[in-house]
């Protein structure tokens, strides 16, 4: 800002103080706030928040301690800190791994820099989705068990390398020999990387969600598992219901029509389009049971 204008409100303020105002400082605000709005919304969406509450109480405890002048509690707390500090860093750090991978995936670095310009805007193609849609719902018919993980922005690569590498053109047919019973690489998930299974047989991260329905197997643990680590869409059809759904987000959507789950693909099918579709919960069957 002009420093004229602090100038002259001085000349009749004397008594207040006026700091200098440049622009950086009105730019370096923002960031602060936009930070700090990135990393309340962090701790609201994740499990952290709980993790949050239990130090503001241990804050408080402290702080009742130095009003009572309890000094053996303050001084272990005082020499306690550097260790709370890197137990920190340990219990937080899905989340903060997390949160990094999230801002990764924004688009205000490539809207500026366009990294990806001359990468086809396509991941994989109709065709793709359209095996995958059909093998699908073609083992649920049979009561196929199946665990198909399709890849977005983040590398599965460490999860890619528990299985067997594969590197095959994504078919219904594939998809529905891949998961026949009794088969070497029925057992696990696969990984469909742009038009290709680049895995098969993979470990997925189980959820420790509470609340999810006992009723669930590790089928659907491991696919809200792998959505809650990654942005990647998890396909899970139920060996006992024959029923398909979808995680994504940490969220799971089951007994999902073939309309929702192909319009679900459609969706991240484009790697630089945003669209703001609300869940599509109207895909869903009507007569959706509790079980799965």
């Amino acid at each position: 800002m002009n420093n004229r204008f602090f100038e002259a409100l001085r000349g009749y303020f004397p008594d207040w103080y006026l700091p200098d105002v440049y622009w950086t400082d009105i730019v370096e605000i923002v960031i602060v706030a936009f930070l700090i709005y990135q990393l309340m919304v962090w701790f609201k969406n994740t499990k952290a928040w709980m993790l949050l509450k239990g130090i503001l109480v241990l804050a408080v405890f402290i702080l009742v301690a130095a009003i009572l002048r309890m000094n053996t509690i303050l001084w272990i707390a005082r020499n306690s800190v550097s260790i709370l500090a890197i137990a920190a860093i340990v219990v937080f750090q899905p989340e903060l791994r997390r949160a990094l991978e999230k801002l990764g995936e924004k688009r205000f670095l490539t809207a500026i820099v366009p990294l990806d310009k001359g990468k086809e805007n396509e991941r994989f193609s109709s065709r793709t989705i359209d095996s995958i849609v059909d093998a699908c719902f073609a083992m649920g018919k049979v009561k196929t068990g199946a665990l198909i993980v399709v890849e977005q922005a983040i590398r599965l690569t460490e999860y890619e390398s528990t299985g067997i590498y594969l590197d095959c053109i994504v078919s219904s047919q594939v998809l529905i020999n891949i998961f026949e019973h009794n088969t070497p690489l029925h057992d696990g998930a696969i990984i469909v990387r742009g038009n290709r299974i680049v895995s098969a047989t993979c470990y997925l991260p189980l959820s420790d969600n509470m609340e999810i329905s006992k009723e669930l197997g590790t089928r659907h643990r491991a696919a809200l598992g792998m959505s809650e680590v990654s942005d990647a869409l998890v396909i899970a059809v139920s060996e006992e219901t024959g029923y398909v759904s979808v995680a994504q987000g940490g969220q799971l959507v089951r007994n999902v029509t073939p309309e929702y789950l192909k319009e679900s693909l459609i969706r991240i099918q484009t790697k630089n389009t945003e669209k703001k579709i609300a869940r599509l919960w109207k895909g869903r069957r009507k007569h959706e049971r509790e079980t799965d």
